[in-house]
């Protein structure tokens, strides 16, 4: 079996976990020259470097392709290092405390269940993707302050910002006027709230201060350019990892069937198995000793979180999808101060969708062809053929 040489690949392919398999045993630190990158694999050091952003800086961005301290101006705080993380991130985090993301259930509740029933009106036949990814849109939506009237077309502008070229993974032109296009808008809404305050995140954005200087309007715009793209694709990949992966294993899928209780399960094991965001980026600082070799200051290190959750050393049989597994050390949303902030709304809205399909339709459902996304560091769906029989 060959290595893989792309990070595009790593996560467009299918199943890119026999090659993480490999590099784990061959080469735990992997070194691509021709794409001028280190990488790790096995859990102990993806989440040791997780945890030490001193060393594994953030300041150039997560993502190859956007590499440069220009590009990461416009990924707002995931972009940054302490201290300044930890102010950008405890600002955002209001929107994201324990009370406000479960005062949201019923209203995700509500919207699957309408988006579930015109499906099922329809006979049943229908797109996973489709179905699902309006639902995490319009949370964001809700939260950011996005008018209701406008959150199909920032949903599309963010698909559109994720595409990539089929081979290499650049950033297309499509790609580039749609963040462009949600630049646009988010300033203008911005424009809107400082003159209209309302309850939303722009408008406590707008009112918030670091060391006693609000924030500027670039600021608040890449936190909301970032927020609406990541809001928008983490669930949706998650959710359709989750339901292709229980057609894939009948007798697990068998489970939660018969016990939606164990629908938490299902989502965490997808987390763990399937894992949608595969690596993350990261600038080595200092010169560091990895296994024998020495990475010299100046490198660009992919921490991959996919391989790290399919380690032996931490998960028995990792690639059997198991719900009674002990996933306690999943990285899927990362670690350290970097882990994601919209984890625990990530994990509601999964459940939450997943629990109403279960109420609505019967076990045996049939899925098509997936289609996977073109991004070097998505591993997950754009479309999902689906037929399921209603209760």
């Amino acid at each position: 079996m060959s290595v893989i040489y792309s990070p595009y690949d790593y996560a467009m392919h299918d199943d890119p976990y026999p090659t993480y398999a490999r590099l784990r045993k061959e080469a735990p630190l992997y070194r691509n020259s021709e794409l001028d990158f280190w990488a790790l694999t096995r859990h102990a050091d993806v989440h040791a470097a997780g945890r030490d952003p001193a060393t594994y800086s953030n300041s150039h961005g997560v993502s190859l392709e956007l590499w440069s301290p220009e590009m990461a101006k416009r990924q707002s705080f995931i972009a940054m290092d302490p201290p300044e993380h930890s102010h950008f991130r405890a600002l955002i985090s209001r929107g994201f405390t324990p009370r406000r993301v479960a005062e949201l259930e019923p209203f995700v509740r509500r919207i699957t269940r309408e988006r579930l029933r015109a499906v099922l009106d329809a006979g049943g036949d229908f797109d996973f993707i489709h179905l699902v990814q309006d639902i995490p849109a319009d949370v964001i939506s809700e939260l950011v302050g996005v008018p209701a009237a406008d959150r199909a077309q920032i949903l599309r502008w963010s698909n559109e910002s994720l595409l990539r070229e089929e081979g290499s993974g650049a950033i297309t032109r499509a790609s580039a006027t749609a963040t462009l296009n949600l630049v646009g808008y988010y300033q203008q809404l911005i424009a809107d709230r400082r003159a209209r305050p309302g309850d939303d995140l722009v408008s406590a954005l707008i009112a918030a201060e670091i060391d006693a200087v609000g924030l500027s309007d670039a600021d608040i715009g890449a936190v909301l350019l970032l927020l609406g793209i990541a809001g928008n694709e983490s669930t949706t990949k998650i959710l359709g990892n989750a339901w292709l992966q229980a057609a894939r294993h009948p007798d697990q899928r068998r489970v939660v069937f018969l016990s939606p209780a164990r629908i938490g399960d299902w989502v965490e094991e997808t987390l763990r198995h399937d894992s949608s965001g595969q690596m993350a980026a990261r600038l080595v600082t200092r010169d560091v000793e990895l296994h024998g070799t020495v990475v010299p200051a100046g490198a660009r290190m992919l921490l991959i979180y996919a391989a790290a959750n399919r380690d032996p050393a931490v998960f028995p049989d990792p690639d059997v999808f198991d719900l009674d597994r002990d996933r306690s050390r999943t990285l899927a949303f990362g670690t350290g101060p970097h882990f994601c902030l919209g984890a625990s709304l990530a994990r509601l809205e999964t459940r939450i969708v997943l629990e109403e399909l279960v109420a609505a339709v019967h076990e045996d459902y049939q899925v098509g062809a997936p289609v996977r996304v073109h991004h070097p560091n998505i591993h997950g769906l754009s479309g999902l053929p689906t037929s399921v029989k209603a209760r």
